[in-house]
């Protein structure tokens, strides 16, 4: 289990250097607690709640890609 933790919150922290980079923050981005506590499934990753402007810009990011 310590290892599946180790491995989310390095996803968790390339995504937000990722996402940094492209100039948004995601302020909940995080692991999902229940996901986590979940005995048959895998951790999830929590995006989080995020204002009009920013999710204008991921979106905009995105459509870059």
């Amino acid at each position: 289990m310590r290892e599946e933790r180790a491995e989310v919150e390095s996803v968790i922290t390339e995504l937000r250097d990722a996402l940094a980079r492209a100039g948004i923050i995601l302020p909940s981005l995080g692991l999902d607690l229940v996901s986590y506590a979940h005995r048959t499934m895998p951790p999830l990753v929590e995006l989080g709640r995020c204002n009009m402007d920013t999710a204008r810009r991921l979106a905009k990011v995105l459509g870059e890609r």
